[in-house]
């Protein structure tokens, strides 16, 4: 990697790429408009500034190509302004048809989640609620900085075990190898440019 990498808090000024990371990440296009994608990436990504006490974003350039967000569960309280930007963008998705069969899907993967989470019989202190890396930065080591900077805070913060929501969209073997554990996972078949899809959705585990 020719250009120094550095590694700093969220910035409103991170919105635009953190919206296109999601969007690609996750695949939205594939399944809804350009637009609509566009606006439930946004409702993902204020819904995760809504949950986190720590955010690091890695940049190269002064442009944003990768992010991470934890949360300290006892320490979080919900910032008020990324709750606001989430409610007016989850309206935003309401407005069309499109926009309400997309949010639904999206409600029905927070289900699924809060259905492994509930199928642990673990006393967790923290989560990793949002991981993602530009899918042309990726294989560069970028990831593992900024998951060794969340591990640093969660030490500092005397976390003695959080977990992460993920699924086969995603290079879950990465969370492997970084030493989490798989707990649980459930399938879900999906409607992807008018293909039935089966995913599998996962928590993982990680104790310090």
């Amino acid at each position: 990697m020719k250009n120094k990498m550095i590694l700093r808090e969220f910035q409103k000024e991170d919105t635009r790429e953190m919206i296109d990371i999601i969007r690609k990440t996750w695949h939205y296009d594939e399944f809804c408009s350009h637009k609509v994608a566009n606006k439930l990436a946004k409702v993902f990504l204020y819904s995760c500034l809504a949950n986190q006490t720590y955010t690091k974003v890695a940049v190269i350039d002064n442009c944003p190509i990768g992010i991470i967000m934890g949360k300290n569960i006892a320490r979080h309280k919900c910032p008020f302004r990324y709750r606001i930007k989430q409610m007016i963008s989850i309206i935003s998705l309401l407005l069309s048809y499109e926009g309400r069969q997309a949010i639904h899907l999206f409600r029905d993967v927070d289900g699924i989640d809060r259905e492994l989470l509930d199928h642990c019989e673990i006393d967790f202190q923290g989560e990793v609620s949002f991981f993602a890396i530009d899918e042309n930065y990726r294989g560069l080591g970028i990831g593992k900085n900024l998951f060794e900077s969340l591990l640093y805070y969660m030490k500092e913060q005397n976390i003695q075990q959080f977990y992460l929501f993920t699924d086969t969209s995603c290079n879950y073997g990465f969370y492997e190898h970084q030493g989490m554990r798989r707990e649980h996972e459930k399938s879900l078949t999906m409607d992807i440019a008018n293909q039935k899809q089966v995913m599998k959705f996962f928590i993982y585990s990680y104790q310090i």
